[in-house]
């Protein structure tokens, strides 16, 4: 690590809406983001932090320009240590140390292409949400009922209600009638008094609480009163959570201390509060030590504040066990959205939803394809025929995924695998059904052109279309690393340039091509793009036994087809060893980016097209093949044709054509060649686009 920098960004953050608490109503808020900046391996590393005082709170906070330059001072240290963090002087500094630590963390993660994927856990890579507690916040009756409402209906189940800013009273009232609809059974209530209770009148008060079934009650009495508050948690008939009593208490005796004092039931850790990441990590311990539990909220940061917390949340083996409070990141106007966090129910997830829906997806076949049904239905594409829906065996599934798991020497229940093909079809079926027979971890993203953009670490086994590989291949730096880290890379559903095909030889895993349909349950054949058993031909998998029709085309019989003969459509080259070749298409089937388009089909949808044309395919190094568009309407067509521009023609094909069905090429010719006995040539078509 060298070139070590930091810059220190500051901001004034605004509510969505007031947020008030028993010390007052937020509108606003300051905070110092700190970026940091090194080489390391020729890569350049850059990360950033949040520093979120409270100015009413926050042990290291006195005023803004205190702050400030205490902040410089800290960064300062930090780049004459070249990256090194000077932990234990930043006790005293909570804030600070918070926000330094996590930049240092978003900067090493930004090395693997995410700066805010700060862990590895399930909840960063997307897959898990973390259970969150809705937060009502302080204000009138009515407006307090009205935001339970809204949470409740939103989904929660455990719900967090601010209390002591109105009358204690009316804030009874309140929870009884929360409590004549919403049984605990249904609704777990925590309240937070944030101290605003007197020691003399606490108990009484916490007495009549419990009569509502409530959980818990943070910090009922102000913090520093260690006998009352002691005195307090074993009288009182509600568990008490502490919260503002660890403020304050930087070292690893005062916090034993306490803990040995008071004995709360609970502790709430907010690491820009409670020591940063390495002193929450220290109350986690001691806290566990004695029983008491725990669990995490945020302290009003940003999305980069909250981010980090929730990060090193999902790193707690204990943190899925009870709601934690890490909803408020997104009370602010401009917030930082690149962070990817997002409120579903009660549950704070990080991603896109739609890579969410992808996961949700994937689990829902799992689920439905492992039930003892024993068939099911697959959606052919079309290869050999027209799409249509068939009915298979599951056995023979599991077959197929066997053989492929064998064949490539995958290890069973140490391996992951890369879902990131399209689950309406075989080949994204298969893969989830290897990855369960196999017990391999599921990696599940998404389709799309760069499946390997959000990765942090490479799986040992993928299937990507060409397109996929190409894109792949012509990204980031990082994402060719990920390629490259790939040891068993399966490609298909369309077809593999040479280009393409020359770039992959480089690749240090095994890269292989496969040869197969939806009625064969994904491939019977694969062929070696790479290394020393790279050929031309493919080679049947073990019990695949192929011919030639009469007219040339492959026909195969395999166990997964019950030993039935299947006749394809490719025009195949077979040798006497059972290796063979693929050397076209009969039908007029393009298979482009891995979607199978049929000519005749699209053909028909374009048929008020006002120009003699015809649908033919040229060879692209990106997606395989290219539909393309040929039409009569240049020099020579006639003038009772009329001339159409390639935008117009691409324009009308939009209207009647999915996106992934409209040409990519547009040709205009004289005349549309035709056969003596005035048929569309096609062959002379596709030679003339060719060319």
């Amino acid at each position: 690590m060298h070139l070590f920098q930091t810059r220190i960004i500051p901001r004034t953050l605004r509510f969505l809406q007031p947020a008030g608490t028993s010390r007052g109503v937020y509108r606003e808020r300051r905070v110092w983001y700190v970026a940091v900046r090194y080489e390391e391996g020729g890569r350049t590393a850059l990360g950033v932090g949040e520093c979120a005082p409270l100015h009413d709170l926050s042990a290291d906070y006195v005023s803004d320009a205190d702050y400030a330059n205490l902040l410089r001072n800290a960064c300062a240290q930090l780049e004459q240590n070249e990256g090194h963090l000077d932990t234990e002087a930043l006790r005293p500094y909570p804030s600070i140390l918070f926000g330094l630590e996590t930049a240092l963390l978003s900067a090493r993660a930004s090395l693997e292409g995410d700066m805010f994927r700060l862990y590895d856990t399930p909840f960063m890579r997307g897959e898990e949400g973390i259970r969150i507690n809705g937060l009502v916040w302080m204000g009138t009756q009515q407006e307090m009922l009205a935001r339970m409402e809204e949470k409740l209906a939103a989904g929660f189940t455990c719900v967090k209600l601010k209390i002591g800013a109105i009358d204690f009273e009316a804030e009874m009232e309140l929870i009884r009638m929360l409590r004549k609809r919403f049984s605990p059974e249904y609704v777990e209530l925590r309240v937070d008094a944030n101290g605003a209770f007197r020691p003399d009148e606490a108990l009484p008060k916490l007495e009549r609480l419990a009569r509502y079934g409530i959980h818990s009650i943070e910090q009922p009495i102000r913090q520093g009163q260690w006998a009352d508050m002691r005195r307090i948690c074993e009288q009182s008939p509600l568990p008490v959570a502490l919260d503002e009593e660890l403020i304050g208490l930087h070292t690893l005796e005062q916090k034993r201390e306490m803990l040995r004092e008071v004995k709360p039931a609970y502790v709430v850790l907010k690491p820009s509060l409670h020591g940063g990441l390495a002193g929450c990590g220290e109350w986690v311990r001691e806290a566990r030590a004695r029983d008491i539990d725990y669990w995490v909220t945020s302290a009003l940061e940003s999305n980069v504040g909250l981010n980090a917390i929730a990060a090193w949340t999902s790193t707690l083996p204990e943190a899925h066990r009870r709601a934690q409070g890490l909803g408020t990141g997104m009370l602010f106007e401009r917030n930082v959205e690149a962070a990817g966090l997002r409120i579903e129910g009660e549950r704070l997830w990080r991603g896109t939803a739609e890579d969410a829906s992808f996961r949700e997806e994937a689990q829902r076949f799992r689920e439905a394809w492992s039930d003892e049904t024993p068939t099911w239905s697959l959606q052919t594409s079309g290869s050999t025929g027209r799409p249509k829906r068939i009915v298979v065996e599951k056995a023979r599934m599991r077959l197929s995924a066997e053989t492929t798991c064998r064949t490539l020497g995958l290890r069973k229940g140490e391996d992951t695998a890369l879902l990131c093909l399209p689950l309406a079809y075989v080949a994204g079926q298969m893969q989830c059904v290897r990855a369960m027979l196999w017990d391999m971890r599921l990696v599940a993203v998404k389709p799309s052109s760069h499946p390997l953009r959000d990765l942090r670490r490479a799986p040992d086994f993928a299937a990507m279309t060409p397109m996929q590989v190409y894109e792949t291949l012509h990204g980031t730096r990082r994402e060719r690393r990920l390629l490259r880290g790939i040891r068993e890379l399966i490609i298909g559903g369309g077809a593999i340039s040479p280009e393409l095909e020359k770039e992959l030889r480089n690749l240090p895993g095994r890269v292989w091509s496969t040869y197969g349909m939806t009625e064969t349950l994904s491939h019977v054949a694969l062929r070696r793009l790479n290394g020393d058993g790279a050929s031309a031909y493919y080679t049947p998998l073990e019990g695949v036994e192929v011919a030639l029709t009469e007219d040339g085309c492959l026909k195969l019989s395999a166990p997964v087809t019950g030993g039935e003969w299947l006749r394809t459509n490719d025009l195949a080259e077979l040798r006497v060893d059972g290796r063979f070749r693929i050397l076209g298409r009969r039908d007029n089937t393009v298979v482009s980016g891995g979607v199978k388009l049929q000519i005749e089909s699209l053909e028909e949808r374009l048929s008020d097209f006002p120009l003699p044309f015809a649908l033919t395919s040229a060879p692209d190094e990106r997606l395989g093949e290219m539909l393309v568009m040929v039409y009569a309407g240049g020099q020579g067509a006639g003038d009772e044709t009329r001339a159409m521009t390639a935008g117009q023609a691409e324009a009308f094909c939009r209207q009647r054509l999915s996106r992934f069905e409209v040409p990519r090429r547009f040709v205009c010719v004289g005349t549309l060649p035709m056969t003596e006995t005035g048929k569309t040539d096609r062959a002379e078509i596709r030679r003339l686009v060719r060319q």
